[in-house]
Protein backbone atom coordinates (compact mmCIF):
# COMPACT_ATOMS: atom_id res chain seq x y z
CA UNK A 1 0.00 0.00 0.00
CA UNK A 2 2.70 2.21 0.94
CA UNK A 3 4.51 2.03 -2.46
CA UNK A 4 1.32 2.52 -4.49
CA UNK A 5 0.77 6.03 -2.47
CA UNK A 6 4.72 6.60 -3.45
CA UNK A 7 4.23 5.83 -7.04
CA UNK A 8 0.79 7.74 -7.25
CA UNK A 9 2.57 10.85 -4.99
CA UNK A 10 5.35 10.40 -7.90
CA UNK A 11 2.91 10.51 -10.92
CA UNK A 12 1.26 13.72 -9.42
CA UNK A 13 4.55 15.68 -9.06
CA UNK A 14 5.52 14.34 -12.61
CA UNK A 15 2.24 15.38 -14.28
CA UNK A 16 2.30 18.60 -12.36
CA UNK A 17 6.20 19.70 -13.15
CA UNK A 18 5.26 18.35 -17.41
CA UNK A 19 5.07 21.21 -19.62
CA UNK A 20 2.14 21.41 -21.94
CA UNK A 21 2.02 21.69 -25.79
CA UNK A 22 0.17 24.60 -25.04
CA UNK A 23 3.33 26.41 -22.80
CA UNK A 24 5.15 27.37 -26.55
CA UNK A 25 7.07 30.55 -24.67
CA UNK A 26 8.77 28.20 -22.27
CA UNK A 27 9.15 25.01 -23.70
CA UNK A 28 12.46 26.71 -26.13
CA UNK A 29 14.15 27.04 -22.46
CA UNK A 30 12.82 23.85 -21.57
CA UNK A 31 14.49 21.95 -24.78
CA UNK A 32 17.53 23.39 -24.51
CA UNK A 33 18.11 22.83 -20.39
CA UNK A 34 16.87 19.56 -21.37
CA UNK A 35 19.51 18.79 -23.94
CA UNK A 36 22.41 20.78 -22.50
CA UNK A 37 23.05 17.80 -20.05
CA UNK A 38 24.00 15.18 -22.70
CA UNK A 39 27.05 13.14 -22.10
CA UNK A 40 28.38 13.83 -25.30
CA UNK A 41 28.08 17.52 -25.54
CA UNK A 42 29.43 17.48 -21.98
CA UNK A 43 32.13 15.84 -22.90
CA UNK A 44 33.13 17.74 -26.02
CA UNK A 45 33.39 20.71 -23.87
CA UNK A 46 35.57 19.24 -21.31
CA UNK A 47 38.23 18.06 -23.91
CA UNK A 48 38.30 21.18 -25.45
CA UNK A 49 38.94 22.98 -22.08
CA UNK A 50 41.23 19.53 -21.48
CA UNK A 51 43.04 20.31 -24.87
CA UNK A 52 43.52 24.28 -24.62
CA UNK A 53 44.02 24.74 -20.75
CA UNK A 54 47.72 23.85 -19.25
CA UNK A 55 46.69 25.25 -15.36
CA UNK A 56 44.33 23.58 -13.10
CA UNK A 57 41.49 23.69 -15.68
CA UNK A 58 43.30 21.17 -16.99
CA UNK A 59 43.52 18.43 -14.30
CA UNK A 60 39.58 19.74 -13.26
CA UNK A 61 38.55 18.92 -17.19
CA UNK A 62 40.37 15.39 -16.41
CA UNK A 63 38.63 14.59 -13.35
CA UNK A 64 35.20 15.87 -14.81
CA UNK A 65 35.55 13.86 -17.86
CA UNK A 66 37.00 10.62 -16.33
CA UNK A 67 33.76 11.12 -13.70
CA UNK A 68 31.44 11.60 -16.40
CA UNK A 69 32.12 8.66 -18.06
CA UNK A 70 32.46 5.76 -15.02
CA UNK A 71 29.07 7.65 -13.81
CA UNK A 72 27.29 6.62 -17.17
CA UNK A 73 28.54 3.01 -16.78
CA UNK A 74 27.17 2.61 -13.23
CA UNK A 75 23.97 4.98 -14.42
CA UNK A 76 23.39 2.11 -16.85
CA UNK A 77 23.86 -0.59 -14.99
CA UNK A 78 21.10 0.77 -12.50
CA UNK A 79 19.31 1.35 -15.38
CA UNK A 80 19.27 -2.17 -17.10
CA UNK A 81 18.78 -3.90 -13.55
CA UNK A 82 15.91 -1.77 -12.28
CA UNK A 83 14.42 -1.24 -16.25
CA UNK A 84 11.36 1.56 -14.92
CA UNK A 85 10.08 2.58 -18.49
CA UNK A 86 9.82 6.06 -19.59
CA UNK A 87 6.80 8.27 -19.09
CA UNK A 88 4.99 8.16 -22.28
CA UNK A 89 4.63 10.90 -24.54
CA UNK A 90 6.58 12.28 -27.90
CA UNK A 91 9.28 14.86 -27.15
CA UNK A 92 12.76 13.28 -26.88
CA UNK A 93 12.02 10.44 -29.26
CA UNK A 94 16.13 9.70 -29.43
CA UNK A 95 16.26 9.32 -25.51
CA UNK A 96 13.41 6.82 -25.53
CA UNK A 97 15.08 4.88 -28.19
CA UNK A 98 18.57 4.65 -27.44
CA UNK A 99 17.24 4.27 -23.75
CA UNK A 100 14.14 2.96 -22.94
CA UNK A 101 14.85 3.18 -19.34
CA UNK A 102 14.60 6.23 -16.62
CA UNK A 103 15.44 5.57 -13.60
CA UNK A 104 17.96 7.10 -12.46
CA UNK A 105 17.95 10.30 -14.45
CA UNK A 106 21.72 10.07 -16.34
CA UNK A 107 21.27 13.77 -17.12
CA UNK A 108 20.28 14.45 -12.97
CA UNK A 109 23.22 12.28 -12.10
CA UNK A 110 25.62 14.15 -14.07
CA UNK A 111 24.92 17.31 -13.44
CA UNK A 112 24.65 17.11 -10.04
CA UNK A 113 28.03 15.08 -10.17
CA UNK A 114 29.50 17.97 -12.48
CA UNK A 115 28.08 20.70 -10.31
CA UNK A 116 29.62 18.57 -6.80
CA UNK A 117 32.69 18.73 -8.31
CA UNK A 118 32.88 22.37 -9.15
CA UNK A 119 32.61 22.77 -5.75
CA UNK A 120 34.91 21.05 -4.74
CA UNK A 121 37.73 21.45 -7.76
CA UNK A 122 36.60 25.48 -8.12
CA UNK A 123 36.84 28.20 -8.60
CA UNK A 124 33.61 29.33 -6.82
CA UNK A 125 31.96 31.46 -10.20
CA UNK A 126 32.19 27.95 -11.85
CA UNK A 127 30.52 26.05 -9.10
CA UNK A 128 27.65 28.72 -8.58
CA UNK A 129 27.33 28.40 -12.40
CA UNK A 130 27.19 24.54 -12.42
CA UNK A 131 24.94 24.65 -8.96
CA UNK A 132 22.03 26.50 -10.84
CA UNK A 133 22.28 24.98 -14.24
CA UNK A 134 22.18 21.29 -12.64
CA UNK A 135 18.59 21.49 -11.17
CA UNK A 136 17.46 23.26 -14.50
CA UNK A 137 18.34 20.57 -16.24
CA UNK A 138 17.11 18.09 -13.89
CA UNK A 139 13.68 19.86 -14.05
CA UNK A 140 13.32 20.22 -17.97
CA UNK A 141 13.92 16.27 -17.74
CA UNK A 142 10.62 16.09 -16.05
CA UNK A 143 9.04 18.91 -17.83
CA UNK A 144 9.92 16.97 -20.93
CA UNK A 145 8.25 14.21 -20.20
CA UNK A 146 11.34 12.01 -19.98
CA UNK A 147 11.74 11.40 -16.62
CA UNK A 148 9.36 11.15 -13.72
CA UNK A 149 10.29 13.43 -10.71
CA UNK A 150 11.77 10.45 -8.68
CA UNK A 151 14.27 9.51 -11.54
CA UNK A 152 15.34 13.09 -11.14
CA UNK A 153 15.74 12.65 -7.16
CA UNK A 154 17.39 9.40 -6.97
CA UNK A 155 19.77 10.81 -10.42
CA UNK A 156 20.48 14.06 -8.22
CA UNK A 157 22.06 11.87 -4.74
CA UNK A 158 23.35 9.34 -7.30
CA UNK A 159 25.38 12.47 -8.64
CA UNK A 160 26.41 13.80 -5.65
CA UNK A 161 27.58 10.95 -3.62
CA UNK A 162 29.51 9.81 -6.95
CA UNK A 163 30.88 13.73 -6.85
CA UNK A 164 32.78 12.58 -4.05
CA UNK A 165 33.90 9.23 -4.05
CA UNK A 166 35.44 10.11 -7.91
CA UNK A 167 36.80 13.37 -6.09
CA UNK A 168 38.58 11.03 -3.28
CA UNK A 169 39.91 8.92 -6.53
CA UNK A 170 41.04 11.39 -8.51
CA UNK A 171 44.95 11.48 -7.11
CA UNK A 172 45.00 7.91 -7.62
CA UNK A 173 43.98 7.82 -11.28
CA UNK A 174 46.31 10.79 -11.67
CA UNK A 175 48.91 9.06 -10.17
CA UNK A 176 48.19 6.03 -12.68
CA UNK A 177 47.36 7.93 -15.51
CA UNK A 178 49.52 11.14 -15.28
CA UNK A 179 49.48 12.04 -19.50
CA UNK A 180 45.68 12.57 -19.24
CA UNK A 181 45.67 14.75 -15.57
Amino acid sequence: MLWKNIVSLDEKITDALRLKESGKKIRPAGIFFAHSGDSWFILVVLFVVWLIRRDSWHYTMAVMAASTIALAVLVIIIKFSIKRRRPEGDWGAIYRKSDPHSFPSGHAARTAMLATLAALLGPLWFAIALIIWAPLVSLARVAMGVHYFSDVLAGIVLGILTAFGFFALAPTVAAWLPFLF
